[in-house]
C-alpha cells in the first residue's frame, strides 16, 4: 500500500527502530526493494534522486503502481530536492513524501524555504524531511565527517519553527565511498533524540558505515537509513562473480536485482524493521504476484 513517510516513521520512532530507505533509479531495483520488504513484512522508504533517473515523474508512477499492490507499507519520497522544479516532478509522479534539502544554506535561510515548502506539501498530504547540520561527501570525510554536525537545542528550534516531520541528522556519517574510517558520534544522536522528545530521526550516508555503527544508530534513535552505493555494489559483485557466458547472458538483469535485493534485505534486518508492516489487502496483485505471471 502507498502510504507518507510520516505514516511509517511516527511508528517507527514509537516502537524504537529504523526503516530502510533504499535509493531506486529503475523499475528494476523498485522491484526488489518491494519484493525485499514484501519478504520480510517490513515497511519500506523508496527515495529518488533527481539526478538518478532522467524522469522521476515517470519513475514515480511506477513506483506508485507497484506499491499500490503490495500488501506492505510503501513511502515514495523525493531525496534532496534542491530546487522547486525536482518538487513540482515529484507531485506529479506521485511521491507521498519530499525532502527539502537547504541543509548549506545559514540556519534562518534553511527555516525559511523548508518552511514555505512544509506548508506546500502539508496541503496536499505530502510528508516532509529537512537537514540540519550537513551530512558530507565520503571522498572528503576529514573535513566533512567533523563539521557541520547538528546541534541538538537547534534541532529542536527548527523542527518547532518549520513543522517538518522528520529530520536528517550530521552525526559523522557521509554519503558515497569513505575515504578513512567513519566515526559516529553516538552520544551526539542520544542527545538529539532526547531534546526533541524522541522525534522521528534520519541517518543519510549509510553504505559503507559499517554494520555495528549502523544498528547501534538505530538502537540509540534512528528511524529511517538511507542506501543505495552498497546495494549496487552487491548486485555488481554478483554479476562479476556469474557465469555469462552464451545463453546465461540473458540473466545479467536477473543478477543484478537479485543482488540489490539480497544486500537490501540484510540491512532490514539490520535496522530492526523486519516484521513491522501492518498490512491489509492490495488494490492489485502484488509485486511478486505479478512477476510470477510474467514469466
Amino acid at each position: 500500500m502507498l502510504v507518507t513517510m510520516k505514516e511509517i516513521l511516527d511508528r517507527a520512532s514509537a516502537e524504537g527502530y529504523a526503516v530502510a530507505a533504499p535509493n531506486i533509479s529503475t523499475e528494476l531495483d523498485t522491484r526488489a526493494a518491494i519484493e525485499a520488504a514484501e519478504e520480510l513484512n517490513a515497511p519500506i522508504i523508496l527515495d529518488v534522486n533527481n539526478k538518478s533517473n532522467p524522469d522521476i515523474s515517470l519513475l514515480g508512477h511506477v513506483a506508485a503502481e507497484l506499491a499500490k499492490q503490495s500488501r506492505v507499507p510503501v513511502a515514495i519520497n523525493l531525496d534532496h530536492g534542491g530546487e522547486m522544479a525536482h518538487t513540482i516532478r515529484a507531485l506529479k509522479g506521485q511521491f507521498t513524501s519530499i525532502m527539502v534539502d537547504r541543509s548549506t544554506l545559514p540556519y534562518e535561510e534553511n527555516v525559511r524555504e523548508t518552511k514555505l515548502a512544509v506548508k506546500l506539501a502539508h496541503s496536499i498530504g505530502l510528508s516532509v524531511e529537512a537537514e540540519l547540520g550537513h551530512v558530507g561527501q565520503g571522498n572528503n570525510y576529514e573535513h566533512d565527517g567533523k563539521n557541520a554536525l547538528t546541534e541538538p537545542e537547534e534541532a529542536v528550534r527548527f523542527i518547532e519553527e518549520t513543522g517538518v516531520d522528520c529530520l536528517a541528522v550530521a552525526i559523522g556519517t557521509a554519503h558515497g565511498a569513505y575515504v578513512g574510517t567513519p566515526h559516529l558520534d553516538f552520544e551526539r544522536l542520544v542527545a538529539i533524540k532526547k531534546a526533541t522528545n524522541n522525534f522521528p530521526l534520519v541517518l543519510h550516508g549509510g553504505s559503507g558505515t559499517g554494520d555495528e555503527n549502523l544498528a547501534k544508530a538505530c538502537r540509540l534513535g534512528i528511524n529511517k537509513v538511507n542506501i543505495s552505493n552498497d546495494l549496487v555494489k552487491q548486485a555488481g559483485i554478483d554479476v562479476q562473480a556469474a557465469d555469462l557466458t552464451g545463453n546465461h547472458a540473458y540473466d545479467i538483469w536477473k543478477i543484478l536485482k537479485g543482488g540489490y535485493k539480497k544486500a537490501l534485505i540484510a540491512k532490514i534486518k539490520l535496522f530492526g524493521s523486519e516484521g513491522k508492516a501492518w498490512t491489509c489487502e492490495p488494490a492489485g496483485l502484488t509485486s511478486r504476484e505479478i512477476e510470477g505471471r510474467e514469466k
